[in-house]
């Protein structure tokens, strides 16, 4: 029999071999006791035991009662905060309508916009429009609020007082009115059936009576009753520069072709008709200033372009 060789101190030791008996704190133990066996088995892992379902407790319905009545207190909760809602936006459309009541009562029923005679304010009356025939037209409108004047209407009735030539009405809020007249500029004087001098604007439209005539405003002298010779003969005044205008005295007008100016210092001017009246009124002028020119008495300009100095 050969010797027991001694153990290869390089070799790994074997693990104890685990039988079916064994548990794996006896392989723990055997291995603690016999740290010279040369295999070591590992631990024995159990198996673990297959969950089984379980039946569910049965419920008790506390935990459906409490939901319930959660979910009702949300609801009640929401119902009122509509009806909030609802009652807030019912209180504004209240409010709402009782402030434009209130404000259609103030403009167009309110004695508080009403117009008051002592704030109208009249511009532009004077010497051909009096103030008196304005505030006759426009106080039938006392006491009628501001909003419901009919200033279209107001303006109408303004154009037909005598002198007028155009009207502004204009809402001096809350209770006045401000009437700003454009007169009618008298351009010459005619005599007066019934004494006296009637004032005629540039169309013919009497302005009014005075017993003498404005300085500066000729006298015009036609037949009585010829609108034509009448018409010509305010169209030449209107057409006058007024250095010229300044000079003449009287106009006579016999026909509407035979228009005749006298001038402040004698010279008669004969105009002829209301043709080329600018070119006449050049003419005049260069004449007057020509200083060869002595002792003239009469300028005939009928014919601008061959007048004739007498």
């Amino acid at each position: 029999m050969s010797p027991a060789r001694p153990p290869d101190p390089r070799a790994r030791p074997s693990r104890p071999r685990r039988t079916a008996s064994s548990s794996p704190r006896e392989d723990v133990l055997e291995t603690r006791e016999n740290p010279s066996s040369r295999e070591v088995l590992p631990p024995k892992i159990p198996l673990r035991k297959p969950k089984t379902s379980e039946p569910a407790p049965p419920r008790t319905g506390r935990g459906d009662r409490v939901v319930v009545e959660g979910a009702a207190q949300r609801f009640a909760e929401r119902v009122q905060a509509r009806h909030r809602v609802t009652r807030a936006k019912v209180t504004v459309a209240a409010v709402v309508l009782a402030s434009l009541a209130v404000l259609g009562w103030v403009g167009l029923a309110s004695p508080l916009l009403a117009l008051d005679l002592a704030r109208v304010n009249v511009v532009g009356t004077g010497q051909t429009v009096s103030l008196d025939d304005v505030l006759g037209v426009v106080s039938p409108h006392a006491g009628e609020p501001l909003s419901r004047l009919d200033t279209v209407v107001l303006r109408s009735q303004l154009l037909e007082v005598r002198g007028v030539k155009d009207a502004r009405v204009l809402r001096d809020w809350p209770r006045g009115l401000t009437v700003v007249i454009t007169p009618r500029q008298a351009v010459a004087a005619v005599p007066a059936v019934s004494g006296g001098l009637m004032l005629l604007d540039a169309e013919g439209a009497a302005l009014g009576t005075v017993e003498a005539p404005p300085d500066g405003l000729p006298v015009v002298d036609v037949p009585e009753g010829d609108a034509r010779a009448l018409e010509a003969a305010l169209s030449v005044v209107h057409s006058l520069p007024p250095d010229l205008a300044a000079q003449v005295t009287t106009l006579i007008a016999t026909t509407q072709d035979t228009v005749t100016l006298k001038l402040s210092d004698g010279v008669t001017v004969v105009w002829g008709s209301a043709e080329d009246n600018r070119l006449k009124a050049e003419v005049v002028a260069a004449l007057r200033a020509d200083e060869t020119l002595t002792d003239v008495t009469a300028i005939d300009v009928s014919a601008p372009r061959l007048p004739v100095v007498r």
